[in-house]
């Protein structure tokens, strides 16, 4: 991985754990050489992990892949991408767990 792209996703790490502070999710950074949760595991492209506690308790985990397809965007992009992708994925458990529409 070079440099910039190292830095890059650092700072993805830090700006997404600053947007994301909720006591309902847990986010995991598994970015090789970056920062590296205790249950990441390799895979092909840096990710996060996302574990999202419903109240009832039950536990929904999504692997947002950060792709070579994203590692030119700005960090704001990738920020807004990878925040969206979380909120995406906590309505629709919300929406299945509480019968949303």
């Amino acid at each position: 991985m070079d440099v910039k792209l190292r830095e890059k996703l650092t700072l993805l790490s830090e700006e997404v754990k600053k947007n994301m502070a909720n006591p309902d999710i847990e986010l995991e950074v598994c970015f090789e050489g970056v920062e590296e949760g205790e249950s990441c595991e390799p895979m092909k492209y840096p990710y996060i992990k996302v574990k999202y506690v419903t109240e009832e308790h039950d536990v929904h985990e999504k692997i947002i892949e950060i792709s070579p397809d994203h590692f030119n965007k700005s960090i704001e992009e990738l920020k807004n991408y990878v925040t969206f992708l979380i909120e995406q994925f906590m309505e629709e458990i919300d929406s299945v767990e509480y019968g949303g529409e």
